[in-house]
This record gives structure tokens, C-alpha cells and sequence, in this order.
């Protein structure tokens, strides 16, 4: 059985570039504003892999210490970007990203 300490850092490098690649592939090309919510998450992810994996390769903490506070801020955005998707649509069910002048008052 493979362990994980056993795997290449260089691995966990590659998924993690493919992960935002598909990230950001998918906030450019999708127009939906949940689907481009679920691309920045994917990305904030695809980086806090990143940053695991050099904080064990380089056996220091400081990058598990940045993981850390960016899920507090991934977090903090899940829940006001969340408030605001889901007030767009319900007041339009069929919204893009360019009908956020909506929400003006």
C-alpha cells in the first residue's frame, strides 16, 4: 500500500495546477454565478494544496499556518457570496453574472 508521505511532493504540485486550471477554465467560460462561486472555491482549494504540499517538502508549518486563514476567508465568502447569489436568484431564476446591477436598491 502507497502511503502518502510516499508520493512525490511534484504530484500534489500537479493536481494542484490542474485543479485551478479547471478552476479558472470555468470562471472564464461559465456565465452562471453559482457555477463561477463553485470555480473560486475550487481554485482557493486547488492552492491551499499547493501550500500543504510545500509546508511537508519543506517540513515547515507556515504554509498549513496560510491554509488555515484562507479557509477562514473561504469561508467568510461562502457565506456573504452565497447571500448574494441566492437573493440574484430569486429575483431572476434564469440570472447571469452580468445581471448583478440588479441588487441595487
Amino acid at each position: 500500500m502507497i502511503v502518502a508521505s510516499q508520493i512525490a511532493p511534484q504530484w500534489y504540485l500537479g493536481l494542484g495546477a490542474v485543479l485551478f486550471t479547471i478552476g479558472a477554465t470555468g470562471l472564464l467560460i461559465r456565465r452562471n454565478p453559482l457555477i463561477m462561486f463553485m470555480c473560486v472555491e475550487l481554485m482557493l482549494n486547488a492552492v491551499n494544496l499547493t501550500f500543504v504540499s510545500f509546508a511537508h517538502k519543506l517540513k515547515d508549518v507556515g504554509g498549513q499556518v496560510n491554509v488555515f486563514f484562507v479557509l477562514i476567508v473561504a469561508a467568510a465568502e461562502v457565506v456573504v457570496g452565497l447571500a448574494i447569489i441566492v437573493s440574484l436568484l430569486r429575483r431572476r431564476p434564469e440570472a447571469t453574472a452580468d445581471d448583478i446591477t440588479l441588487l441595487k436598491g
